[in-house]
Parts: C-alpha cells; structure tokens; sequence
C-alpha cells in the first residue's frame, strides 16, 4: 500500500502546476489537455480533444532546455528557456523563464527575442546575425540561448518524434 502511495506522490509532483499550465497554454493555444512531466528526455506532451470521440492527439512537445544534456550556459549560468514544438519539428514558441545575464533588459528578455523562434523548423541553422537577429553588447547570451533551443530541440525530436520530423 504505501508503495501504490509513493507511486501516487510522485505523478502527482510531476503535473503541470498553475504557473506550469499557463506557460504550456502560451505555446499551446489550443490544446485542450497536457500530461505530466516524463520520458527521456523529460517534456511535457500537448494534446488536442476530439469532443465527440474523446480521442486526443498529439499536438506537440514541450521542454525545458536546462533538462538536456549538454547544458547550455549564458555570460553568468545556465539560461532557463521552456520550448515548445509541434510534431512535425516546427518551434510554437519559447518563453524564457529565468537567467541571471547582465544585459537582460534588452537581450533575451524582450518579446522579439522569443518571437523570432515561433515558426522556426528545428532544421535551420539558429545562427545568430543570420537567422537569429544579434543584439549589441548581448552576444554570449543570445548564442547560448539560440544554441540551447536548437540542439534540445534537435535532440528532442531525434528521441521522441517520427524519423521524418526529426530528420
């Protein structure tokens, strides 16, 4: 009995909490359920319901880049980015949620910063000055941050979705 009850405990840790919901909702719009936390590597799943049938489908993933080997550091640590993507490889968004960069203001904190990945394919080079607009005096956290969506997105998508998707 008090195994059932661990096992019990420890989902129950790993759901999505209010905070946790709202940020999945911002790269989901429109999903109408998400699962806990799980796999390797640990995402959360998206999914759409069927109010007829009640069958769900799989809408995309979403990750925390400071999850996945190997961990990506900004100027001052590691950069705390949750990232979404569908099924098909295709980024719905990320939300930078927690770093400790000296030029934050105006780096990786504005809105424009996230807004350049949504509709991105995991395929394109994230190179910053290319495909990934630069931002003055901002270099080494806006590398490490493209560089960590890219290869946890990448990495991923080889583990967890059809080979056409993560090729």
């Amino acid at each position: 009995m008090l195994a059932a009850g661990g096992v019990i405990a420890t989902s129950a840790q790993s759901a999505p909490d209010a905070k946790q919901q709202a940020q999945l909702r911002r790269l989901f719009p429109a999903a109408t359920a998400f699962s806990p936390k799980g796999g390797d590597p640990p995402h959360y799943k998206a999914f759409l319901s069927d109010p007829k049938s009640g069958l769900q489908t799989l809408l995309g993933l979403a990750f925390w880049t400071t999850e996945l080997d190997p961990l990506e550091r900004g100027y001052d640590g590691p950069i705390k980015i949750l990232v979404g993507m569908d099924s098909k490889g295709i980024l719905t968004g990320v939300i930078v949620t927690e770093h400790h960069e000296p030029y934050g203001d105006f780096s990786i904190d504005r809105a424009e910063f996230a807004a350049q990945f949504k509709g991105k394919n995991i395929r394109d080079p994230f190179k910053v000055g290319s495909d990934i607009d630069a931002v003055s005096r901002a270099t080494i956290s806006v590398t490490s941050s493209s560089r960590a969506i890219r290869n946890s997105a990448r990495r991923v998508a080889r583990q967890l979705l059809t080979p056409e998707a993560a090729k």
